[in-house]
């Protein structure tokens, strides 16, 4: 019976492969990223040509968020700026620059500003915020953490042609030059000079 039944498996599995083989699904795939693109472009403050975002991210806040030419944005991103949060007031800004690509489900959020310079190569699951929620002082630390008023130490400025690994997580108040590579699983709490290769937790330049 088992046998019965995986040959019937396998002879379904080579009809859908006829029928609508890998290489069909990446043509559907490609299409229906350029429709979502085109649909979703109009959230954003700005955007340039030959945009795509692959299906679905998350976005909050798009009127705060530019992005440049030839950029992509992996599925699962979220991107949020945050222009509130409680009583509080904020003026938030994202800029992202051309030829940029950001793996899936990396997290970008701001309260500041977070500027992404031009030819970023950014791996899967990378998060970089320029807030958090409250200040480490005990008054703070007895309020729940979501009743805790946003702050932000500083924007985040990532210049040309860095490029960050997978899992990073890039904190406010950091610039990271030109040219820089951040290693995998990296966690960025201080400036990383141009041309430069930090790794560790937190980062640190080894050359």
């Amino acid at each position: 019976m088992f046998k019965l039944f995986s040959i019937i498996l396998l002879i379904f599995s080579w009809i859908k492969h006829i029928l609508f083989s890998y290489k069909r699904y990446n043509v559907y795939k490609t299409f229906r990223n350029k429709l979502y693109s085109n649909w979703i472009s109009f959230e954003f403050k700005s955007i340039g040509v030959n945009m795509n975002i692959n299906k679905p991210i998350n976005l909050q806040g798009g009127k705060y968020i530019s992005i440049g030419n030839n950029t992509g944005i992996g599925s699962y991103t979220i991107l949020t700026a945050w222009d509130n949060y409680m009583n509080d007031k904020f003026s938030p800004e994202i800029s992202i620059g051309n030829n940029v690509w950001i793996g899936e489900g990396c997290h970008i959020t701001a309260i500041n500003k977070i500027h992404i310079g031009d030819n970023v190569l950014m791996g899967k699951y990378i998060t970089i915020t320029d807030n958090s929620h409250g200040e480490t002082n005990f008054e703070q630390l007895n309020i729940h953490p979501l009743s805790r008023p946003l702050i932000s130490r500083g924007p985040v400025r990532i210049e040309d042609d860095v490029w960050i690994g997978d899992k990073v997580t890039i904190l406010s108040n950091v610039k990271i030059g030109k040219g820089s590579v951040i290693g995998a699983n990296s966690v960025v709490t201080k400036d990383i000079p141009p041309f430069s290769i930090a790794v560790g937790m937190p980062a640190k330049i080894i050359k």
